[in-house]
């Protein structure tokens, strides 16, 4: 019986503007943003984004890797969640501005 590999996440110290800049500029990872703020927590395939598995997965890892978001497995699930507190801190402003821009 295999186990899941732990996902990594970067500390509140190590995300960088750079890589939050870069993972909020493309439409579908910034939709994904929009979907887990009004939801609070969210699997990875409950939005119709029309992309395929293979991208929507990139998506989320990017969106992981900068530190958006907090990933952690649920069964074969992934529930994602905002790391609001920890870009709050960082970059105050910041993603209230993102979600209250028109969509």
């Amino acid at each position: 019986m295999g186990t899941a590999t732990a996902l990594e996440h970067p500390t509140r110290e190590d995300i960088r503007i750079e890589a939050v800049l870069h993972a909020l500029a493309d439409p579908v990872r910034l939709r994904i943003v929009q979907a887990v703020a009004d939801c609070g927590e969210m699997a990875c395939g409950v939005l119709d984004l029309h992309v395929s598995k293979s991208t929507l997965t990139h998506h989320y890892r990017v969106l992981r890797e900068a530190g958006v978001i907090h990933q952690r497995p649920v069964g074969t699930a992934k529930i994602n969640t905002l790391r609001r507190d920890d870009l709050d801190a960082l970059f105050p402003g910041l993603l209230n501005g993102i979600l209250a821009a028109p969509r």
